[in-house]
């Protein structure tokens, strides 16, 4: 059984100059690696036999926009030989592409267009980017954070007209107007 600290020398072993940062929290490794070297990490970490990280288990994304590169995309990988878990992070910016990971784990190529579609983070070489969690007319990146709340159109059902509608959404009360007093306490 491979201990955390075990993990983290034979992954700066591993990877060398290509980790920008790692840390352990939470007993769990997180390395962030160089963007344009993920895909030859990720291989090195499936295929040393000491790591072993030999299953994706997700691609996620985070947004902090006051960074200049204000995207992370988040690889977790399990190794079932050593039973421990990792987080590998690249940061990247708004119209910088990813490599894919499609060539070194099979199951990438959904999770890249799930967090292309949340985030619109690209993939180079990922040969089929397009909308899986939202309509194919769908505008923007729902996750992001500068993404507006109630989004951009609503979607609904007209009755008079017997079809589906989509019309530009019109907010009747603004949600920052708070008036703070209980509907208990009389007016």
């Amino acid at each position: 059984m491979l201990t955390v600290d075990q993990l983290r020398q034979g992954v700066v072993r591993a990877l060398g100059a290509d980790i920008v940062h790692d840390q352990i929290d939470r007993n769990e490794l997180c390395v962030v690696v160089r963007r344009n070297k993920i895909a030859d990490a990720l291989l090195i970490l499936r295929d040393d036999p000491a790591i072993a990280m030999n299953q994706l288990m997700d691609i996620c994304g985070a947004d902090y926009p006051e960074r200049p590169e204000r995207f992370d995309v988040v690889y977790n990988l399990l190794s079932l030989k050593n039973n421990i878990r990792m987080r590998v992070k690249v940061h990247t910016s708004e119209h910088a592409v990813v490599p894919t990971a499609t060539g070194v784990y099979s199951s990438a190529g959904w999770f890249e267009r799930e967090t292309w579609d949340m985030f619109g983070i690209a993939f180079a070489g990922n040969q089929d980017l397009r909308r899986i969690l939202t309509d194919y007319g769908f505008e923007g990146h729902p996750l992001r954070k500068d993404f507006p709340m109630c989004g951009y159109v609503e979607v609904r059902y007209d009755q008079d007209q017997k079809r589906i509608v989509q019309e530009p959404v019109k907010i009747a009360r603004e949600y920052r107007e708070f008036d703070f007093i209980s509907p208990w306490e009389g007016q």
